[in-house]
């Protein structure tokens, strides 16, 4: 299975329609969110994507009720600050990472299979023993000036970025 993996979304709604409509082209079957959507409104441009979305909350989102109702409405679920979600037997932790400590240690644990978190905007990948860290990066493009994504593909067990033009 692929799975897509975004972060950082930021109320930039152009660059929310590119990685929707690129993680619809590379097919994937589900999408992690690790936070910061922003305010609730985006997520009527969720509904185009084609793949479940399980998602966490970022350190700058604002109103956490209203998010939770607008993304309820459209299929999707964000399941507050951590997620530890099964797919294909793998286990995956899903954070923002803002909480470095709590990140660290999730990390040194080396406690699941794929480990997804945004927060620094920066797009990274590496491995801490058998575990896979994934940083999609920021679709917004704010900090760095480049909207990426990730996609993780379980029967591989390895990570891709993808820049959106």
């Amino acid at each position: 299975m692929l799975i897509g993996l975004i972060s950082d979304t930021h109320d930039r709604l152009p660059y929310i329609e590119k990685a929707i409509k690129r993680l619809n082209e590379e097919r994937v079957e589900l999408v992690l969110h690790a936070g910061d959507y922003i305010a609730p409104f985006v997520a009527s441009k969720f509904k185009e994507l084609k793949a479940d979305l399980i998602g966490v909350f970022g350190n700058n989102d604002g109103d956490k009720n209203l998010l939770l109702k607008k993304f309820s409405q459209i299929g999707a679920e964000i399941r507050g600050r951590f997620a530890e979600i099964i797919v294909d037997g793998l286990k995956i932790a899903l954070l923002h990472g803002e909480e470095e400590e709590l990140l660290k240690a999730l990390i040194n644990a080396e406690n699941h299979d794929l480990l997804v978190h945004g927060h620094t905007h920066e797009a990274k990948i590496y491995r801490k023993g058998e575990m896979l860290i994934v940083n999609p990066g920021e679709v917004c493009g704010y900090l760095t000036g480049k909207s990426t994504i990730a996609i993780f593909d379980t029967q591989t067990k390895e990570a891709r970025i993808i820049t959106l033009e």
